[in-house]
């Protein structure tokens, strides 16, 4: 009989073979359901993983990697934090969008004002909108004991209809001739997010996105607040003994998962989306939860995972003109990636067993 058996400390091997070894089974698998879908497996893996790399067109892709992966990495930053306390941030979508809502509000109401000190002002608003919508879900967790789980999924839907709100309401563009949505910030200089070196994908989102790795390296590896993270997210009574404070860790560990949401959709609105729309969100905050495991909740496995994510999107955009490939199936890809990586994950822990039943 095969079973389970639980290793005495977790296998180093495993944790690292895990994330390859579930990209690899994601292709075998994705392989097979565009098989099923009338395609050719292998030139839509090939679409997918490599033509962005190392195609013809690939000077033009490779920027997009940037613009696609920097909103993924920094939100899976934020959710690392928590993650690794044993705090279950769902909602980075909404604090994405609340974020976004923030800061575009504020580049608006200077139009068409110009100056310097606008776009350092909406990087504050997108950041704080960010934050004080991931302080709900914390404060009722410290106060009141609730689920954030639940609490932050749901105000992602609250945050969907004020994004609705805002595009067919306060932050519609006069002079749109009815149509929803803002103006575009983009073309407003003083509010747009530009890129540093032109035609690199690189603006202040990738750079900020840089930032928050480095950052969140030194915080979880160099200093004490890192330290009392992995304590309460291993062992939540031993740190209770340690001094560590769960309800000011709840919160903070909330704050920066918010904020750094907030900011990577302030980064979207103001660069490669431009406006507030009513499709606005296209669920990085969701994206963001995959890319924070696959990275192994490490900043720098999360700089890695968001760059093969990034992939995905760009891939499946490729894969969806070219091949005609439904949306859905790209969808599906990378559930399978989250899948698969719970599913391997567990032999981190657990080694397989044979024992033999007794007649």
């Amino acid at each position: 009989m095969i079973m389970l058996e639980k290793r005495p400390q977790p296998s180093q091997a495993w944790t690292f073979a895990t994330p390859i070894l579930a990209v690899l089974l994601t292709m075998f698998c994705g392989g097979l359901l565009f098989a099923a879908l009338g395609q050719n497996p292998f030139v839509t893996i090939r679409t997918i993983f490599l033509d962005p790399l190392f195609s013809e067109f690939a000077w033009f892709y490779r920027p997009q990697l940037l613009i696609k992966g920097a909103p993924l990495v920094l939100i899976a930053i934020g959710l690392s934090f928590g993650f690794r306390a044993g705090i279950w941030n769902i909602g980075a979508e909404g604090q994405y969008v609340v974020g976004a809502i923030c800061g575009a509000a504020v580049g608006l109401a200077f139009y068409p004002l110009e100056s310097f000190i606008i776009f350092p002002l909406m990087i504050i608003a997108g950041a704080l909108g960010g934050l004080l919508w991931a302080m709900i879900p914390g404060l009722l967790r410290v106060r009141f004991g609730t689920n954030e789980i639940l609490v932050s999924l749901m105000l992602v839907y609250v945050a969907e209809q004020l994004l609705a709100s805002m595009a067919l309401g306060a932050l519609r563009n006069p002079d749109g001739m009815g149509f929803p949505g803002s103006r575009n910030l983009s073309q407003y200089p003083s509010a747009a997010n530009l890129e540093i070196i032109s035609g690199s994908g690189m603006h202040w989102g990738v750079l900020t996105a840089f930032l928050a790795v480095i950052c969140a390296y030194v915080a979880l590896s160099r200093h004490i607040f890192g330290f009392n993270v992995r304590l309460s997210g291993q062992s939540p009574r031993a740190a209770r003994f340690a001094g560590v404070n769960p309800s000011a860790l709840v919160l903070i560990c909330m704050g920066i998962s918010g904020a750094l949401a907030g900011l990577a959709g302030l980064f979207e609105v103001a660069g490669p989306a431009g406006q507030i729309s009513i499709d606005f969100n296209v669920g990085y905050g969701f994206t963001a939860i995959i890319v924070a495991f696959l990275g192994r909740l490490h900043p720098v496995g999360i700089l890695l995972a968001g760059g093969l994510m990034a992939l995905t999107y760009i891939g499946g955009e490729i894969a969806q003109s070219n091949l005609g490939l439904p949306i859905a199936a790209i969808q599906i890809l990378q559930g399978m990636l989250l899948f698969f990586l719970l599913a391997v994950d567990v032999l981190t822990n657990y080694r397989v067993a044979w024992q033999r039943v007794a007649a």
